[in-house]
């Protein structure tokens, strides 16, 4: 099995929620970092959501404020995520474009 260190981008993130990462079929993944970054002058509410490989959605971060002009690291103290085969992260706020999300992982293959 090859072991891959990436990171992930993406950038302004609104009201829709947007796949940060999708796992391959043949791959897992372990979240070693994600942050949130408010890029508006007002209060933002973030949601950070998994869906697994049978579609049910559930929310690892729901409705979190984030105040203006500021980073949430989502993940503390040696946390992480585990993703299996075509498990997906979302990413959501309440405002349009005011998010940027960086994601750092490691896939294994």
């Amino acid at each position: 099995m090859a072991t891959f260190f990436k990171n992930k981008v993406v950038k302004e993130i609104g009201k829709v929620d947007v796949p940060i990462y999708e796992v391959g079929p043949s791959a897992r993944a372990t979240v070693i970092g994600l942050s949130l970054a408010n890029l508006t002058e007002s209060v933002v509410s973030a949601n950070v959501k998994i869906a697994d490989d049978t579609s049910v959605t559930g929310f690892y971060l729901k409705d979190v404020l984030i105040p203006p002009n500021s980073t949430m690291k989502v993940l503390n103290g040696g946390e992480k995520i585990i993703l299996a085969p075509t498990n997906i992260l979302f990413a959501s706020s309440d405002i349009d474009a005011s998010l940027d999300c960086i994601l750092s992982f490691v896939e294994i293959v």
